[in-house]
């Protein structure tokens, strides 16, 4: 079946129906779990009509869409458009932006994507996230022998945020002395009114006032290292152009925001869910070191903030008997995939041991979270040391917050007493 926007299709129930999804319904992101239970029973492959757009919630349909890389899905309109670049019904494929003025790189299909993304990514390999083990452990310690004598604080903003923000500050050649704004910067730019999503345009001029006057300081020769600024001012764009400033600390935004908005949310609700289990925490109190590590892949799978990204078709691509045309797009539902029966067992449980063969928590494919493993390491490292240096902790529940977003789930504040 091939359809081009039609609201009763089989991949969706019609515009009346009782049931009905939405990203952007501020309903919905109250609680979206109960709706991704029925898509992936009922709909698993669901057209939203109002923004021309499917909806993927099935682990396994997600895993094989998102390892396409021969440009069937581009992000030409960015992994996480909002609602006004949704309500554009596009008349076929997109093209790839313009060079200049240039957007992030996410917004391009190979080969510049994968070429400006090697710019940034070198410090994120394996070898070079772990030789920052020591340096995270001293920070997050130094957390801790500050916010324990208060007896209460915040789990997400006081220790996971500042801890993460430290490290995005270092990385950056930012002073962490600025980690506690650059937090703050970067929560404000997650913050959504209901039904419109987050326009990350007008939140930019927030993150550029930290980058782009790394980039200054670098082209002249100043300022602290910043090998990623580095990279960004030597490199030559397909036309034989550069970069700008402000373009090139554009490139930098996946590191400034990924790096700091996600791991702090985890660690917090991970530690929340082993309060709510104290068999669980128990065992992991046994042997933090060997045990955090294992309890963290069950932290990702379970309290992952993000809920979904975007794709926009550039070829036809069938799935389920419906065949998705160039210019329409796919919301694939990470946090859906991760609650999916069908690869995991009793989903919905936390489980700090729980056998974990796939994660799509970090996605897949071109798109892969490029700080992966610097994730993995700041969530152990923080669950372990958290675990050692504290007896007992309470959760106040009733004063925990989830603030509007269209695009993520996660616990913003999170009020711990030790």
């Amino acid at each position: 079946m091939t359809a081009r926007g039609g609201a009763g299709t089989s991949a969706g129930p019609a515009v009346g129906h009782e049931f009905s999804y939405d990203p952007f319904d501020p309903a919905v992101m109250a609680d979206p779990l109960p709706h991704y239970r029925v898509l992936r029973d009922d709909y698993p492959l669901y057209y939203v009509p109002k923004w021309d757009t499917y909806a993927l919630s099935r682990f396994a349909d997600i895993w094989r869409v998102l390892e396409i890389n021969d440009g069937t899905f581009v992000a030409s309109e960015g992994t996480l458009p909002a609602a006004t670049a949704l309500a554009h019904r596009n008349e076929g494929a997109v093209a790839d932006p313009p060079l200049h003025p240039m957007p992030f790189h996410a917004n391009f299909d190979s080969p510049l994507y994968e070429d400006v993304r090697r710019c940034t990514s070198a410090q994120f390999r394996p070898r070079s996230v772990a030789t920052l083990a020591d340096r995270i452990r001293a920070l997050a310690n130094s957390r801790l022998d500050e916010l324990l004598p208060q007896g209460t604080f915040d789990l997400t903003q006081d220790y996971g945020g500042i801890v993460a923000a430290s490290v995005v500050c270092e990385l950056l050649g930012l002073p962490t002395e600025l980690a506690a704004d650059v937090l703050a910067t970067v929560n404000a730019g997650s913050l959504a009114q209901p039904g419109s999503g987050v326009e990350v345009a007008n939140a930019r001029p927030g993150y550029l006032g930290y980058l782009t006057p790394i980039v200054e300081a670098r082209r002249t020769g100043s300022g602290p290292e910043s090998p990623i600024a580095d990279a960004l001012l030597n490199f030559t764009l397909p036309d034989g152009s550069a970069f700008s400033d402000t373009e090139a600390a554009t490139q930098m935004l996946g590191v400034f925001i990924g790096g700091t908005e996600t791991v702090p949310k985890i660690v917090a609700h991970g530690l929340w869910e082993l309060a709510r289990h104290p068999a669980q925490l128990a065992a992991v109190r046994a042997d933090p070191a060997a045990y955090a590590a294992v309890a963290r892949e069950e932290m990702i799978r379970y309290c992952a903030p993000a809920q979904w990204f975007a794709r926009t078709a550039r070829k036809p691509f069938t799935i389920h008997d419906t065949t998705v045309e160039p210019g329409q797009r796919i919301i694939t539902l990470l946090a859906s995939a991760s609650r999916d029966e069908r690869e995991y067992h009793d989903p919905d449980e936390f489980i700090w041991d729980r056998p974990i063969q796939r994660l799509l928590a970090f996605g897949r494919g071109q798109h892969f979270c490029l700080g992966v493993h610097l994730a993995r390491l700041e969530i152990g490292i923080m669950v372990e040391e958290w675990l050692k240096r504290v007896p007992d902790y309470t959760v106040d529940a009733q004063a925990a917050s989830r603030p509007p977003s269209s695009f993520q789930w996660g616990w913003n504040n999170v009020p711990v007493v030790v």
